[in-house]
């Protein structure tokens, strides 16, 4: 199945689809100097699409900044951007990640399920909490027949460390993690960036804004298996 990753950043959320046997292809991003709102998909050539818009908007902290700086410290929220993104291209199903208290995006013509996972559940060290919104496409026969349920059967870890942000703090005053830690914490080899071209600033705004893998393969395998069960429907 061929998958468009909108704001794909380090590619966390895109590994852990193709590990699961999807082919991911990546649209424009900040971070590589891209602009998602001069991006317009072709109709009809993707059978997924995939994201996490910038969440500042919808965050505790970025309450927090509002209220303290005024609404220009904020990064504009771009969840309408994914939902035209998916109005243009049209795909059969798309799914969303965004903080929990993110809106579902306005995609039309769209069946949509919203889960809370975090990815202690599913198996990370890691205490990260996040909003998944999945939607499959009205035009597909059975579509409500079709269930998206992401199965996390670990138990949780007793000790478990702490969200990864970009300032990289273990909590307030707490030590700084380094780039290794923050790799190992979203699921990923710490190697990965030793030839990295981003300043240690960009690099650790980077990994924290990305899905932990161990939550990311959850997922990815909850929507194959929602598609799975939707084909067996119909």
């Amino acid at each position: 199945m061929l998958v468009l990753s909108l704001f794909p950043g380090i590619a966390l959320l895109d590994q852990a689809f193709e590990e699961e046997g999807f082919c991911v292809v990546r649209g424009p991003d900040l971070l590589w100097g891209g602009d998602i709102c001069n991006f317009h998909p072709p109709v009809g050539k993707f059978d997924g699409i995939i994201g996490g818009p910038p969440c500042q908007s919808w965050s505790g902290l970025g309450n927090v900044n509002r209220a303290r700086w005024g609404d220009d410290c904020m990064m504009a929220d771009r969840i309408p951007e994914f939902a035209r993104c998916v109005n243009e291209a049209q795909p059969d199903w798309f799914l969303m990640e965004n903080v929990p208290q993110a809106p579902q995006p306005r995609c039309f013509q769209y069946s949509m399920t919203s889960r809370i996972v975090n990815n202690r559940w599913c198996g990370g060290e890691q205490n990260r909490e996040r909003k998944f919104t999945f939607g499959l496409h009205i035009r597909i026969p059975d579509y409500h027949l079709t269930r998206f349920h992401v199965v996390t059967p670990a138990l949780e870890p007793v000790d478990y460390r702490p969200a990864v942000i970009s300032s990289g703090q273990a909590g307030k005053g707490g030590p700084r993690a380094s780039i290794a830690q923050m790799a190992l914490d979203q699921g990923i080899d710490p190697r990965r960036f030793d030839n990295s071209p981003f300043t240690m600033t960009e690099l650790r705004r980077a990994i924290a804004n990305g899905v932990p893998l161990p939550m990311g393969i959850a997922v990815a395998m909850a929507v194959k298996r929602s598609l799975e069960m939707r084909k067996i429907a119909a």
